[in-house]
């Protein structure tokens, strides 16, 4: 056998032994503390699954979108350094104007607007 299926069988094997021994070694002994929706030292008042309103989901997707944004813009000064700088600029150009439109049509909209 070779090297690659060696490692590869060992590693098959491992992970099933360390599956079957993390299923079955656990002693599971639920009690009335561990199973309420809260541990820490007083009764829930509520529901735990009250909803969410929809303008925090938005205002999320808006925080994750322009922090995508600085992630992707983040190796941009490196971007000087390739054969074709120009491209690269420009690409990333497009890419603040796409998300400034956005930025301009999510306030035109008013969805920026906490209370109405």
């Amino acid at each position: 056998m070779n090297l690659i299926t060696t490692i590869a069988l060992i590693a098959i094997a491992l992970s099933t032994v360390l599956a079957i021994v993390s299923f079955w070694l656990p002693l599971m002994t639920p009690d009335h503390e561990k199973l309420s929706p809260y541990e820490c030292g007083f009764d829930p008042v509520g529901s735990a699954r009250l909803p969410f309103s929809l303008r925090f989901f938005l205002v999320a997707i808006l925080f994750l979108l322009f922090d995508l944004e600085i992630a992707l813009l983040l190796p941009l000064p490196w971007g000087d350094q390739l054969s074709s700088p120009l491209s690269t600029f420009f690409w990333a150009s497009a890419v603040l104007v796409l998300l400034t439109v956005g930025l301009i049509y999510e306030w035109l909209q008013g969805g920026l607007e906490w209370a109405e």
